[in-house]
């Protein structure tokens, strides 16, 4: 057997797979929190684990080289069949001499959810696209005893939901299709996930949505911002006017507009409640 050189602690409470946007908020607060970690980059850039996830990896030293974690949280989307079964099974079979519980974290996104005929309000026991590759993964991940967070908008740092307006909204026909807009910041990401961390006996084998608890309204979002919008103002002007029009043409009296003209609510009590958590980290215009 090939003796693997470790870069980090053997044993840590959380193991990142995948330090990317998310890290930039949860590994400060696991700092702070004295929860000890250690994360992974595919290069091993930045003091961290190189790691690459390959399904049915034949060479396992990167795996071996990984410390045992009480939690493993996986940041990056795995698609279809057999992939979580593959990460968890060499995982836990490259760790098995370790004496703690494997728990697992699976971050996904709420897209699954957006499907035809989809309720007013959707919570985590709604329908959703089952034929999604990343469902499919998903369901997978829960069938092992994981839980997966499927998370709204991401926000925060170099994301903000005002530069995603040009990609979205850059017509009138693509603006008056934009209604209602979930968010979750980064920070309460990070704290959604020490919660499940602390109480994953809560956790196992459950889905639940992530969102700020706010049904954000997209026009109502764009009006608010547009004063300091003054590097395209053209365009900012542009879109104030449409939304103007199709308040009018959908007799829409004021914004933000009501939840049945938004559709498609998403319900997130019930991840908050049963960690005993609220989101600290709504987002606001102005």
């Amino acid at each position: 057997m090939v003796t693997v050189m470790r870069k980090g602690p053997t044993e840590v409470d959380i193991l990142i797979l995948g330090a990317g946007w998310s890290s930039t908020f949860l590994i400060p607060l696991l700092l702070k929190e004295h929860i000890t970690y250690a994360a992974t980059t595919t290069t091993g850039r930045d003091g961290t684990l190189k790691f690459k996830f390959e399904c049915d990896a034949k060479n396992l030293e990167e795996y071996e080289s990984l410390p045992a974690a009480k939690t493993v949280l996986i940041t990056f989307p795995l698609k279809g069949k057999h992939q979580s079964f593959c990460l968890y099974k060499t995982y836990t079979e490259t760790h098995n001499h370790c004496n703690i519980p494997f728990h697992f974290i699976q971050l996904g996104s709420t897209g699954i959810f957006t499907i035809p005929g989809q309720d007013l309000w959707v919570t985590r026991h709604s329908k959703y696209d089952v034929s999604n590759a990343r469902a499919i993964a998903e369901d997978e991940m829960l069938q092992l005893g994981g839980c997966v967070l499927n998370l709204s908008g991401l926000w925060g740092g170099t994301r903000q939901p005002q530069n995603w307006v040009d990609r979205v909204a850059p017509t009138k026909d693509m603006l008056k299709e934009k209604a209602s807009l979930h968010l979750i910041h980064g920070y309460d990401v990070a704290r959604a996930v020490i919660g499940v961390h602390q109480k994953f006996h809560l956790a196992i084998g459950q889905r639940f949505l992530l969102t700020d608890l706010v049904v954000h309204d997209w026009w109502a979002m764009i009006l608010g911002y547009a004063k300091d919008n003054e590097e395209n103002e053209n365009m900012t002007h542009s879109r104030i006017k449409w939304i103007g029009e199709l308040m009018d043409e959908h007799q829409v009296r004021a914004l933000p507009r009501s939840m049945e003209q938004l559709g498609r609510c998403y319900d997130s009590r019930d991840f908050w409640a049963t960690f005993g958590m609220m989101p600290v980290r709504t987002y606001t215009v102005g």
